[in-house]
């Protein structure tokens, strides 16, 4: 895990050397050819991507995205009206029949189909209209950490073809030099919290709330921490009733509008008890772990989980566990 988590700025520079034609012409037939409607098709740390480039679309482009309930296609039948519609679908094996069924569906009916996928041969691959490859290569890890990120990119990509936006397409090409920078920054002062934690919150907002999703589920996965996601303004709701002194929280501050919020989250939090782990830039002094940034804020998510996946492989390992073998999981999960 932690080698193929550190591979990621140089899987982010091979991917960014390709399909560049293909993202151009797809903008402009977005362009060309706005979408009735926007659907992400997606499971698990995939999801977790979806979910970025949804906010960066929705943020960017004005247009509302909706994750699309897989079963309302492979179970319940519904006949959904897809044309004209965009569906974006993201895997990392590209072989799970209920992320490749929608995609033959809404393909037959007229829409826009997308596949972010590492297995350039897969059935989601060969479903989809257009099939941009992740260029992970390999990933033999069971928790993905190099697809992620090249997900995020390639989500990242799409907006900003979409949009056409120079300036933005300009600081992904920066991207590698900052992912390699944030597998640099020291986190152990994490360690110190959580190795015997039992349970944890992570909070994000905005354009941060998808790397809490997947560092939560990192949490579970390697870790065997019950680890929850919540945003930060959803967590002084019902999950206020679990804190309690000692209590941890990850809260992932990255730059943006969201970011002032956050970090008084923090201060509240610490006030109430909470063991409070606040990831921000360093020019944030009240942060315990400083998070990288990238050329622009929208991109700062995709380094912030390259710093965090480092410490999860490290704190997998602490905790006496070992990251590539999470209990009672496979690479590749099929449902329907």
């Amino acid at each position: 895990m932690l080698k193929e988590a550190c591979a990621s700025s140089e899987r982010v520079a091979e991917q960014l050397t390709q399909e560049r034609e293909s993202y151009a012409e797809l903008g402009a037939h977005l362009r060309a050819h706005p979408p009735s409607s926007v659907l992400t098709v997606a499971r698990g740390s995939s999801d977790h991507a979806a979910n970025y480039a949804a906010y960066l679309i929705m943020a960017r482009l004005g247009r509302i995205v909706a994750s699309l309930p897989m079963s309302l296609v492979t179970l319940n039948k519904a006949p959904l009206l897809v044309k004209d519609a965009l569906a974006v679908a993201i895997s990392q094996s590209g072989q799970s029949p209920d992320v490749v069924e929608p995609m033959s569906y809404f393909r037959a009916g007229g829409a826009t189909t997308v596949a972010l996928v590492n297995d350039a041969a897969s059935p989601l691959a060969n479903a989809a209209e257009w099939t941009m490859p992740l260029h992970a290569g390999p990933e033999l890890s069971v928790a993905a950490t190099k697809s992620f990120i090249t997900s995020l990119v390639a989500g990242a990509r799409l907006a900003g073809h979409w949009q056409n936006d120079a300036a933005f397409l300009s600081a992904i090409e920066q991207l590698p030099e900052a992912l390699h920078a944030a597998t640099q920054l020291d986190w152990s002062a994490a360690l110190d919290v959580l190795v015997p934690a039992q349970r944890i919150m992570v909070v994000g907002r905005g354009i941060s709330f998808p790397v809490a999703l997947e560092s939560a589920l990192k949490f579970k996965e390697t870790s065997v921490i019950q680890a929850e996601a919540f945003s930060g303004a959803e967590i002084k709701h019902g999950p206020m009733a679990l804190i309690h002194d000692g209590y941890p929280l990850l809260i992932f501050a990255t730059r943006g509008p969201a970011q002032e919020g956050l970090i008084k989250l923090a201060e509240e939090m610490r006030g109430r008890g909470a063991n409070v782990l606040l990831a921000a830039p360093d020019n944030i002094r009240e942060r315990n772990l400083t998070l990288p940034v990238a050329g622009t804020p929208d991109l700062d998510p995709i380094t912030a989980i390259q710093a965090f996946y480092v410490m999860a492989a490290q704190l997998s390992v602490a905790r006496g566990l070992n990251p590539d073998q999470p209990r009672h999981l496979s690479k590749v999960t099929k449902t329907n």
